[in-house]
């Protein structure tokens, strides 16, 4: 496939339905996990504009003694490098191994700011059978931005990707 990313415009529905074969054909037969988790980001921030699209993927710390989530591939402004289980938006999706859609990032209880930008943000546990071992984190400049559209569809992508 080329690597040239067909954007879309019309519905939030459309445009994943149109991103979906194209990210498809980018992790089609690539076995490397760096760039499939880099091609993902630069797919969905050319496609909708986020403010930030990454992936922070679960990792042994042994001088804390736990594993916690070490930045991987992104997009957008400088973030985060180390975030520990249970903690802010992505720690708290670690945790509880299910999607988070925060409306307003300010109004959510130990929140960690990466950007003082970020007003909304989706975060996706990435799952080998039940075992989590990343997030793909989405960070919006407009509130209340995500909702189950983009559940759905970002849940649908993130069960492509491998540990």
């Amino acid at each position: 496939m080329a690597e040239d990313l067909h954007i879309t415009t019309g519905s939030k529905e459309e445009q994943y339905q149109s991103l979906l074969p194209q990210i498809q054909g980018l992790l089609e037969g690539e076995a490397d996990q760096t760039a499939n988790l880099a091609n993902v980001c630069a797919a969905l921030k050319q496609q909708f504009g986020w403010l930030w699209v990454g992936f922070y993927l679960v990792k042994p710390n042994a001088a804390a003694g736990a594993d916690e989530l070490v930045l991987g591939p992104f997009q957008g402004p400088v973030a985060c490098t180390r975030i520990r289980f249970g903690k802010g938006v992505c720690g708290s999706c670690w945790k509880e191994g299910k999607t988070l859609i925060v409306p307003d990032v300010e109004k959510f209880p130990g929140h960690i700011a990466c950007s003082s930008l970020s007003k909304s943000e989706i975060v996706i546990p990435l799952k080998d059978r039940e075992r989590v071992w990343g997030v793909l984190d989405v960070d919006s400049q407009e509130l209340d931005q995500f909702d189950e559209t983009d559940q759905i569809f970002l849940e649908k992508i993130s069960s492509w990707l491998r540990p």
